[in-house]
């Protein structure tokens, strides 16, 4: 890609952030885009299929990078061993949301797009699809606390979902907020003492 080409590109993407942000994705316009990019119509279909893409080459990078986080604890904690598990409940998760806190507040407008700007996308369904993942290393869990003997009362599944929902709908509300960042830290903590007590009430433990 030469610098001009370069250069085009970083125009496109600076101005489709900036209209995303002020309007959302369904309001935007890429008219507007082209506009402030300096820009032909033409010359943005050149570097992407639509709006859609435009916003996808914005946010994907930074979604990924949290899906990651977010599924690298759930792995570590499914490699401890059965016994341990209990005794480890949050441990695991406290750690990935510290370091999702700290990528958010890196990359903070690309998560206001995600969170509050991407209905009409993909994107839309960024935290319901870690709301289905947590919820089902939830029932997980509480096989592996059944097979250490452990008297686990049943759960409905509506009932964990609720639950699970809104405890990632309350830590995101960091960003709906624009919640500084020391803030945030101190919010995430309080939040997640509070539904790890909750766990171990409902659980038994």
């Amino acid at each position: 890609m030469s610098n001009e080409e370069s250069a085009t590109l970083k125009n496109i993407l600076s101005a489709g952030k900036s209209e995303f942000l002020e309007k959302d994705f369904n309001s935007a316009s890429l008219r507007n885009i082209v506009k402030t990019a300096g820009v032909t119509t033409g010359a943005f279909y050149g570097y992407f299929s639509g709006k859609e893409a435009l916003f996808a080459a914005l946010v994907e990078e930074h979604a990924k990078a949290i899906m990651n986080i977010f599924m690298s604890a759930q792995e570590d904690f499914e490699k401890l061993p059965e016994e341990e598990k209990a005794n480890h409940m949050g441990v695991e998760s406290r750690t990935s949301l510290n370091e999702i806190v700290d990528y958010i507040y890196e990359h903070f407008d690309e998560f206001k797009l995600i969170i509050c700007k991407s209905e009409g996308t993909s994107y839309e369904n960024f935290i319901h699809n870690m709301v289905e993942i947590e919820v089902e290393k939830t029932y997980q869990f509480i096989d592996a606390l059944r097979s250490q003997g452990k008297d686990v009362p049943n759960i409905e599944k509506a009932v964990c979902h609720m639950i699970v929902s809104g405890m990632f709908s309350g830590i995101f509300e960091l960003i709906e907020h624009d919640m500084k960042k020391e803030n945030a830290k101190k919010y995430v903590s309080e939040f997640q003492d509070f539904y790890i007590a909750g766990w171990s009430k409902i659980l038994g433990l």
